[in-house]
């Protein structure tokens, strides 16, 4: 019998280089999930993709309007696919302590209300 197929999780934020990433980055080994993160702007690290949508399970977003950019850019995953606002500002630095603490919570959250 197959073992229970890790949860695929999407982060995004703008640039792919502060909040996704970390989120990316401390979420990497966790053996519920398998993840990948993204930006909706032309210069991020890794561009967000109708691809990258189509691979995820559930679209983790840091502010409302990453989500907004799905439904304009991806009408049609925007209508099918679980995504979940985290609510996180751009305030924060790569791998910075808070970042990491608030991310672990609010994921933790959503994922243990299953809107995920």
């Amino acid at each position: 019998m197959p073992s229970e197929e890790k949860l695929k999780l999407l982060f995004v934020c703008t640039i792919n280089r502060m909040r996704s990433a970390t989120a990316h980055k401390i979420y990497e080994n966790d053996n519920r999930f398998e993840v990948k993160s993204a930006g909706t702007d032309k210069t991020a690290n890794t561009v967000l993709t109708s691809e990258l949508l189509n691979w995820a399970d559930s679209v983790v977003v840091m502010e409302k309007h990453h989500r907004n950019h799905i439904r304009e850019h991806f009408p049609d995953i925007y209508k099918n696919k679980k995504i979940v606002c985290l609510y996180i500002p751009d305030d924060y630095d790569y791998m910075q302590t808070e970042l990491i603490v608030l991310l672990k919570d609010r994921v933790e959250d959503v994922y243990n209300r299953k809107l995920i």
